[in-house]
C-alpha cells in the first residue's frame, strides 16, 4: 500500500483554481518530489495532504489516515519544514528543539539531531544569529524531532548559496537513510534530479506527469550528443559509419554527433584510430529541465539556484 494516496484533489479560492484534479501516490521510503513553477499549486497541494487546508473535493490518505478527520493522530507521525517559517529572534537553538519535542508523545533525541545536522556548536545561539544554511538545518531538525514516518519539505534550499545547498542535499539523503519517507516540494530542477526517486510535475494546478527524473528526461529525448572541437578536419564518413551514430553536424571547428548506446566510447575510439585528438569533449543528454519545459510548455527554464 502507498504511504500517501491523493485522488482527484481540488482546491479553489474564489475564481482561482489552485489545485485541479490532482492525483498521485507516494511509496514508503522514497523521496517524492512535487515539481513546478511558483504559483503552480505545489504548496497548496501539500498543505491539503498535511491537513493544513481543507480540499473542496477529492480524497487524501496519509499512513492510512484522513488528514481532516485524523489530524491530531497524523501530526504525531509526520513532520514538516514549511516554505516560510520563523522563530522568535531571541530563542536559542536548543530551546526550539526542546519545545518542539514536547509536542510529541514519542520524540527523537534532539541532541542527536543537533549532532547529525551539524548544529551542536550552535546549540546556545539565538535564532537571529544563525546563517541562512543554519536556519535551514534547524528547520529540518524541527521537522524530524517528532521521529516522523513521513516528512514534508517545502522549498528546502531556496535562497541558499551553492555550498549550503549541497550540504543540505547530503543531509536530506542521510534522513532518507534513517527510514523517513520524504515529500520534497521544489522548483529547482537540479535539486529534484539529485534527490528524488520520482517526481510529479504540476502545472497550473494539474499533474502533467509522474515518473523518475531520468524517465521524464527520456520522454523528451532518449538520444545522446557528443560535442567536441578539433584543429584537424573530420571526414563525416568516419563517424556516420558507426552503428551508434544517427547524425553528425560540423560547424567550423565544432562537431556534434548524435546517437545512442555507448556513443561516447565509439566516437572517441574512431577518432583515435584516425589520429584525431578531440578537444572540449563533452557528453550531453536530455535533462529534467528539458522535460519540464516540454511538459509545461514554458518558454524558459527555471534557474537552478533562484526563484521565478
Amino acid at each position: 500500500m502507498p504511504i500517501i494516496e491523493v485522488e482527484h484533489l481540488h482546491k479553489q479560492y474564489g475564481d482561482l483554481i489552485a489545485v485541479d484534479d490532482v492525483s498521485f501516490a507516494v511509496e514508503e521510503g522514497e523521496i517524492f518530489g512535487i515539481l513546478g513553477r511558483n504559483g503552480a499549486g505545489k504548496t497548496t497541494t501539500v498543505e491539503c495532504v498535511q491537513g493544513l487546508r481543507r480540499p473542496d473535493r477529492g480524497s487524501v490518505r496519509v499512513l492510512g489516515l484522513d488528514p481532516q478527520h485524523d489530524g491530531a493522530q497524523l501530526r504525531q507521525r509526520t513532520g514538516a519544514q514549511l516554505q516560510e517559517g520563523e522563530l522568535p529572534e531571541r530563542m536559542k537553538v536548543w530551546e526550539a528543539l526542546d519545545l518542539y519535542s514536547s509536542f510529541y508523545r514519542r520524540s527523537a533525541d534532539w541532541r542527536e539531531l543537533l549532532d547529525m545536522l551539524g548544529l551542536s556548536d550552535r546549540r546556545n545561539a539565538r535564532f537571529r544569529q544563525l546563517s541562512g544554511g543554519q536556519k535551514q538545518r534547524l528547520s529540518i531538525a524541527l521537522a524530524l524531532v517528532g521521529d516522523p514516518q513521513v516528512a514534508f519539505l517545502d522549498e528546502l534550499t531556496t535562497g541558499l548559496d551553492p555550498a549550503a545547498r549541497r550540504d543540505t542535499w547530503s543531509l536530506i539523503e542521510s534522513v532518507r537513510n534513517r527510514g523517513v519517507t520524504l515529500v520534497l516540494v521544489t522548483h529547482l530542477m537540479e535539486e529534484a534530479e539529485r534527490l528524488c526517486d520520482r517526481v510529479a510535475v504540476i502545472d497550473a494546478g494539474r499533474v502533467v506527469a509522474v515518473d523518475t527524473p531520468a524517465g521524464l528526461a527520456a520522454r523528451v529525448d532518449a538520444g545522446q550528443r557528443v560535442r567536441f572541437t578539433t584543429d584537424q578536419p573530420v571526414d563525416s564518413t568516419l563517424l556516420t559509419t558507426i552503428s551508434e551514430v544517427t547524425d553528425i553536424t560540423v560547424d567550423g571547428r565544432e562537431v556534434v554527433v548524435t546517437g545512442s548506446g555507448n556513443l561516447l566510447f565509439a566516437v572517441v575510439a574512431a577518432l583515435a584510430g584516425a589520429g584525431i585528438t578531440p578537444r572540449e569533449l563533452r557528453m550531453q543528454q536530455a535533462t529534467l529541465d528539458d522535460a519540464f519545459l516540454a511538459l509545461t510548455g514554458a518558454t524558459e527554464s527555471i534557474p537552478s539556484g533562484g526563484t521565478r
